[in-house]
């Protein structure tokens, strides 16, 4: 028999499908189903199965007792040869309906078996599912009540009407209890399925975060160096050989070395070389005087130290900022202003260049145009305001305002217009 701890063996369960030809409307496999009801369905039937043959051995004569007898040895030996085949995992549908015939016979033949339906009927409505179910459910109950009316030597219509009844009462519940598990099942994999897509839109969201992170560090670094560089190599060629050309040589050359270093520590996640270890106001001023060497620095507020986050954060923005004066702003002045207020840290670049339209700025392309999209994405990531004021011929204004304690990064940014 199936044990009944291991719901891979379990006789209510049905046993997996295999290469040989199944019977139509046989139930496809379901393991663990319903749990321990197989345990309570093989001791009913062994139960009453035995007390069925003893009542009727009691009440009848040794010539009576060998047909009967002999027809419920014949359920037994089919019964268990289910069970076995269920524990193998083989298909058992045909001898099902062997079963069934013989029990009907057994019934009808003596009445006192009837209540063996109860196991019976279960057994049919996990082999078979479907008309063939059905069928094989109202044949066990139909044979019942042609046994217990025979009983009643044809007189109590209950006996007729009864089995057939609770036959229909127990196709309804089985019915229901079915639906019910189909319903949790098909939840179940609708849940499977959204907590999978939930994962993978997690990850495609975490892999574009990334990717704009690795943009914006490289832009800040790498590209704004390239080009302030190249700005100063085509000074020098202009003027050479004069004598400003080998001051302009040896800045391209100090700011491409140092270039060269922020490389090797984006590459390594490591803060920029030289930064880390200093104030925080005197980082900004050595990181905007890379590209713009006369600007002022201005302090508000008791310098403290910030999260690791921010102070990286106000290093990119600084940077981005002044290699955009540099490149675009032909500005005579730079002032860098940084204020410690008690929860955040503000930050504004001023220069009284040339002046630009933000809201007419060039979108993102091969050519550039990703700085102020990459300076906002900086500040708003952790929480803060980032701002550009300016207009034709009368400067730029670059203000940020960034919580000491910096919020959850957000994994969807919104573009937006670059210088």
């Amino acid at each position: 028999m199936p044990s009944p701890d291991d719901p891979r063996e379990s006789l209510l369960a049905e046993p997996a499908q295999s290469a040989e030809p199944t019977l139509p409307g046989r139930r496809t496999a379901v393991p663990g189903r319903f749990g321990g009801i197989d345990t309570a369905v093989h001791l009913g039937f062994a139960i009453l199965l035995v007390a069925s043959a003893v009542r009727y051995a009691m009440r009848h004569s040794i010539e009576d007792n060998v047909l009967v007898l002999g027809l419920a040895g014949a359920v037994c030996v089919l019964y268990a040869v289910i069970a076995v085949l269920a524990r193998q995992r083989r298909p058992w549908a045909v001898w099902m309906l062997v079963f069934v015939a013989v029990w009907a016979v057994l019934v009808i033949a003596a009445p006192s078996f009837a209540w063996c339906s109860f196991a019976i009927f279960f057994l049919c409505r996990t082999a078979f599912t479907g008309t063939v179910g059905y069928v094989a459910a109202g044949a066990t109950a139909a044979a019942t009540a042609v046994g217990l009316f025979r009983l009643s030597d044809r007189t109590d219509l209950a006996m007729l009407l009864g089995p057939l009844a609770v036959g229909v009462m127990l196709t309804l519940i089985y019915d229901r209890l079915e639906h019910d598990a189909a319903e949790q099942r098909r939840l179940h994999a609708e849940v499977s399925l959204a907590q999978g897509q939930l994962a993978a839109s997690e990850r495609r969201a975490g892999t574009i975060a990334e990717r704009e992170r690795v943009s914006r560090e490289i832009h800040d670094t790498v590209t704004q160096g390239l080009a302030s560089s190249l700005l100063l190599l085509e000074a020098a060629d202009r003027s050479w050989p004069g004598p400003g050309s080998r001051q302009e040589l040896n800045q391209a050359t100090e700011l491409l070395r140092r270039n060269l270093s922020e490389t090797r520590s984006l590459v390594h996640e490591l803060a920029s070389p030289g930064l880390d270890a200093s104030p925080l106001p005197d980082a900004l001023h050595l990181a905007a005087a890379q590209y713009v060497p006369n600007v002022r620095l201005l302090v508000t507020g008791e310098p403290r130290a910030v999260a690791a986050e921010v102070r990286h954060t106000l290093l990119r923005v600084v940077q981005s900022a002044a290699a955009n004066i540099q490149q675009h702003a032909n500005a005579s002045g730079t002032t860098l202003t940084i204020g410690f207020l008690p929860d955040s840290v503000t930050l504004d670049i001023y220069d009284d260049g040339t002046g630009f339209d933000p809201s007419a700025a060039a979108p993102p392309s091969d050519a550039g145009g990703y700085g102020l999209r990459a300076m906002r994405q900086r500040v708003e990531q952790l929480g803060g305001v980032f701002s550009v004021e300016s207009s034709p011929g009368e400067g730029t204004i670059v203000a940020a305002q960034v919580p000491s304690v910096p919020a959850e990064p957000s994994l969807q940014q919104t573009p937006q217009g670059d210088a």
